[in-house]
C-alpha cells in the first residue's frame, strides 16, 4: 500500500472556515398553513416564521409597512414639544444654532439632514464636528466654548451628546440652550439638557423605538417643517438621507425603518440632492426594478462586475447599494478624512460642487480599501505567529501594533473576528505612552461589559455589545490583557469560538431561478434585524474555482438530481485563503442576481462550506482497517480506511492493484501501486469523483451493518 508522509500530500488550502451552523427547524405544516392564508409560496412563510412572523396580521404589517398605523412622534418622544418650541423660536428670532455632530455615516448624515433642513426653514445655522484623531467622539467643553464665543444661542447634537454630563453643564453655565438627539445606551446620569431626544428613552413597544441618529434628526426636522407649515418639498430629500444614514449605520430594518427606508429606495434615483446624485454616479450604482437585474452585491468596489451596466426601468436601490458601494465612500471620509467633505456633498445644490465632493469620497474609499487590506494582513500574519496557538485557551484576541492608523482598525476588527471567532480588541499607538483601539465581538460576549471589568486599567472607554472604543497607557496593556482573558473565559466556552452562521432552509440547485428570487423581494428591504435569507445545499460538486480581484474565489458549482446536472456559478468574497475548495461540499449561501453585458442570470453569494456530513463522520472516527467491495463501471473495487500518520485515509484499489490515496479537504489524491511511483491527481475531476462516491457508498453500508 501507499506509505508517503501526510506532509507531502499537496493541500488545497491549510483549512476551511470554521463555522457553527445553526439551521432553523423546518416547520413545513406550519409554513404551508401560513402560505394558504396569506397567499404566499411555502419559502417565504418558512423565511417569515423564521423571523417571528407567524400570523397573517404580522405578514401584512411585515410585507406591507405603509398599512401600519403610527402614532405622532409627540405622543411617544416627551422632549419633542419642548424641542420644537426652542428651534421655533430661535428661527423666529434669528438667534444663532450650532449642530455638534459625529464623523460617523450617521453622525454626518444626521448633521447634513438638519443643516439642510434649518436652512430651508429660515434659521442661522452652523455646525462643528470632533476631531476623530485629536478629541475622540462626541461633543466637548472646547467645541461649546468655541460656540459660546461666536454667539450661538442654541447648541443642537446628532448622534452624540447622550453621554457628555460637563460639556453640557459647560454649556448651561455659559447661559446656552442644549437639545440633545442620540440613539445610544442611556448613561445612569443624565446631561442637564433642556430637552432629550433619544428612542432608548421611549416605550420599547414603539415603532420608533430602533430608529439610528439619523431616525431622530429626520422625526425633528420633518415634524419642525409640518409645525411651521414648510414641510412640501422638504420630506423627500430629508428621507433620501434617512436612508443613506440608516443603512450605513447598521440600524435595524423593522418598525418605521422599515417603512421609511423601503420608501427611501424607490425616492433615491431619482433624488434631486446634487450629492445624492453624484454619490451613485461616482459609486457606479445602478437603480433596477423590483427584480430586474442587480450585479454581485459587492461587484463594483472590486471591479469584477461592470460598474456601468445600463439597467432598464430604474426605480429602487437594495440596501446592499448602499450597504457596500455609497456608505463606505462616506464611512472613509469619517475614518481617514475631514468629515466636512461629506458635509459638503450632502449640503450643495451645486452639482459641480457635489461631483468634485464624491470624487474625494471616492479616492479616500479606495486609500481606505489599501490601509484596511494592509493592516488586515498585517494583523493575520501577527496573529498567526504569536497567539494562534493560545486562542482556544485565551478565548480573546489582543492586538497592539504601532503605525496602524485607528480610522480603520475597527474595520480590520470585523475581519478577524470572521476569520478567528473570537472576541477581538485591536490597537495601535498613539504616542509612546498610550494606545487607542477597537473592539469587535461574537454573540456571546459583551464588549462594553468587557471594558467596564478593565476600567481601571483604561483611560476613556464606550461601547454596547458587540464592538467598543477604548484607550490605555501603554504600561498597562499586559494586565489589560490578561484581564480581558480572564473575563473571556467566565462568559464563553469552547464551542462559542467559532462564528455562527443562521441558515434558514435547504434548497436544491434546480430551485434557484428567477421565480425564487422574485419572491424573496417580499422580504426586502434587508438589513439588520431582517437578515437576507440564506439557504444551503449539502454534498455539492465544485467543478471551477479561481482567485479573482482582491483575493475573492470565483467559482461554478455543480449538483446531479435525477440523472440531470445542475450548475450554478458563485462568489465567495476574501476566501482567498482557503483556496482550494475540496471537490465535495455542502455550501451555505445568498443568492444574488447578476445582471452583465444584457443578460440576467442567478448567482450565489458563498458565505458557509463544510465538508458534507457523510465525509466529516467518516474521516471523523472512520471504521479502521474495516474494508469493503464495491462495484462501478462494471469493475470490482477495494476501498476500504487506513491510519497515515495522524490523519485517517481513503484507499480504493482497483483489479490491477493500482491505489487512489485520499485525505480529507484535499484536492490531490495519490494514483499508483506504491508510494514512490504514484502520481499526484485532482480527485475534483469526474472520473475520480464519481469513483470516491461510489466507494464512500459502499463504506456507508458497511457502517451501517456494523
Amino acid at each position: 500500500m501507499l506509505h508517503r508522509p501526510v506532509s507531502e500530500l499537496s493541500k488545497p488550502s491549510k483549512r476551511l472556515p470554521d463555522q457553527r451552523w445553526q439551521i432553523y427547524p423546518q416547520k413545513s405544516e406550519f409554513a404551508q398553513n401560513l402560505a394558504f392564508l396569506t397567499n404566499l409560496s411555502p419559502i417565504i412563510s418558512q423565511l417569515l416564521i423564521n423571523r417571528g412572523i407567524e400570523t397573517p396580521e404580522q405578514v401584512q404589517a411585515f410585507l406591507n409597512p405603509e398599512s401600519l398605523v403610527l402614532p405622532s412622534p409627540l405622543e411617544d418622544f416627551p422632549d419633542l414639544a419642548i424641542s420644537l418650541e426652542l428651534l421655533e423660536n430661535a428661527i423666529a428670532s434669528q438667534t444663532k444654532i450650532a449642530i455638534c455632530g459625529d464623523y460617523d455615516a450617521d453622525g454626518m448624515t444626521s448633521t447634513a439632514l438638519l443643516l439642510r433642513s434649518l436652512r430651508t426653514l429660515g434659521a442661522q445655522v452652523d455646525y462643528a464636528i470632533p476631531s476623530r484623531m485629536h478629541e475622540g467622539y462626541g461633543i466637548n467643553k472646547r467645541i461649546v466654548e468655541e460656540f459660546h464665543s461666536e454667539g450661538v444661542g442654541l447648541i443642537l447634537t446628532v448622534d452624540n451628546g447622550i453621554s457628555a454630563f460637563e460639556p453640557v453643564a459647560r454649556a448651561k453655565e455659559l447661559g446656552l440652550a442644549v437639545i440633545i438627539t442620540d440613539h445610544h445606551d442611556i448613561p445612569q446620569k443624565l446631561p442637564p439638557a433642556n430637552a432629550i431626544l433619544n428612542p432608548k428613552l421611549i416605550a420599547e413597544s414603539s415603532p420608533y423605538r430602533g430608529v439610528a441618529g439619523v431616525g431622530v434628526a429626520y422625526i425633528l426636522a420633518v415634524s419642525l417643517a409640518q409645525q411651521l407649515g414648510q414641510a412640501k418639498g422638504l420630506i423627500q430629500p430629508m428621507l433620501a438621507l434617512f436612508t443613506l444614514g440608516t443603512i450605513a449605520d447598521l440600524a435595524p430594518l423593522t418598525g418605521v425603518n422599515r417603512r421609511w427606508v423601503k420608501r427611501g429606495l424607490q425616492h433615491l434615483p431619482k433624488s434631486h440632492l446634487p450629492g445624492i446624485q453624484a454619490l451613485i454616479q461616482v459609486g457606479g450604482v445602478q437603480a433596477r426594478d423590483e427584480g430586474a437585474g442587480e450585479q454581485g452585491s459587492r461587484g463594483a468596489e472590486e471591479k469584477i462586475a461592470n460598474p456601468k451596466s445600463k439597467i432598464q426601468n430604474p426605480k429602487s436601490l437594495k440596501p446592499e447599494d448602499i450597504g457596500f458601494r455609497l456608505g463606505p465612500r462616506i464611512n472613509a471620509i469619517g475614518r481617514i478624512g475631514n468629515p466636512q467633505t461629506v458635509i459638503e456633498l450632502l449640503t450643495t445644490d451645486d452639482m459641480g460642487v457635489a461631483l468634485e465632493r464624491a470624487m474625494q469620497c471616492e479616492q479616500v474609499n479606495a486609500s481606505r480599501q489599501e490601509m484596511c487590506q494592509q493592516i488586515e494582513q498585517e494583523a493575520i500574519a501577527y496573529v498567526e505567529t504569536e497567539f494562534v496557538t493560545s486562542l482556544q485557551k485565551d478565548r480573546v484576541l489582543i492586538v497592539v501594533q504601532p503605525n496602524w492608523h485607528h480610522g480603520v482598525i475597527g474595520i480590520v476588527a470585523s475581519r478577524l473576528v470572521e476569520r478567528y471567532g473570537v472576541p477581538v480588541f485591536i490597537g495601535t499607538y498613539e504616542d509612546e505612552g498610550h494606545i487607542r483601539g477597537s473592539a469587535r465581538s461574537i454573540p456571546e460576549f459583551h464588549v462594553f461589559e468587557a471594558l467596564e471589568y478593565c476600567h481601571d486599567l483604561l483611560g476613556k472607554f464606550g461601547g454596547h455589545k458587540a464592538a467598543g472604543g477604548f484607550s490605555l497607557p501603554a504600561e498597562n496593556l499586559e494586565m489589560v490583557r490578561s484581564r480581558l482573558i480572564e473575563f473571556a473565559n467566565q462568559c464563553l466556552e469552547p464551542q462559542h469560538l467559532k462564528p455562527l452562521l443562521k441558515i434558514d432552509a435547504e434548497v436544491n440547485l434546480n430551485h434557484l431561478n428567477q421565480q425564487l428570487y422574485q419572491q424573496l423581494n417580499a422580504l426586502h428591504p434587508c438589513g439588520m434585524d431582517n437578515p437576507d435569507p440564506v439557504f444551503w445545499t449539502p454534498n455539492i460538486q465544485v467543478v471551477e474555482q479561481k482567485i479573482v480581484g482582491k483575493g475573492h474565489i470565483k467559482l461554478t458549482v455543480a449538483q446531479t438530481i435525477d440523472n440531470q446536472e445542475y450548475k450554478i456559478k458563485a462568489i465567495a468574497w476574501r476566501w482567498g485563503d482557503y483556496f482550494r475548495l475540496p471537490p465535495r461540499v455542502d455550501i451555505a449561501y445568498k443568492l444574488r442576481e447578476n445582471y452583465f453585458n444584457g443578460n440576467t442570470s442567478i448567482e450565489l453569494e458563498l458565505i458557509g462550506v463544510r465538508l458534507p456530513i457523510p465525509i466529516q463522520q467518516f474521516f471523523a472516527s472512520p471504521p479502521i482497517q474495516s474494508s469493503t467491495t464495491f462495484e462501478y463501471n462494471q469493475r470490482q473495487y477495494t476501498c476500504g480506511f487506513y491510519k497515515n500518520g495522524i490523519e485517517a485515509e481513503l484507499r480504493i484499489r482497483n483489479s490491477e492493484g493500482k491505489v487512489l490515496a485520499i485525505q480529507p479537504g484535499h484536492i490531490i489524491g495519490l494514483l499508483g501501486t506504491n508510494r514512490q511511483n504514484a502520481k499526484e491527481v485532482n480527485i475534483s475531476q469526474p472520473q475520480y469523483d464519481n469513483i470516491i462516491q461510489a466507494a464512500l457508498q459502499a463504506l456507508s453500508v458497511l457502517s451501517a451493518e456494523l
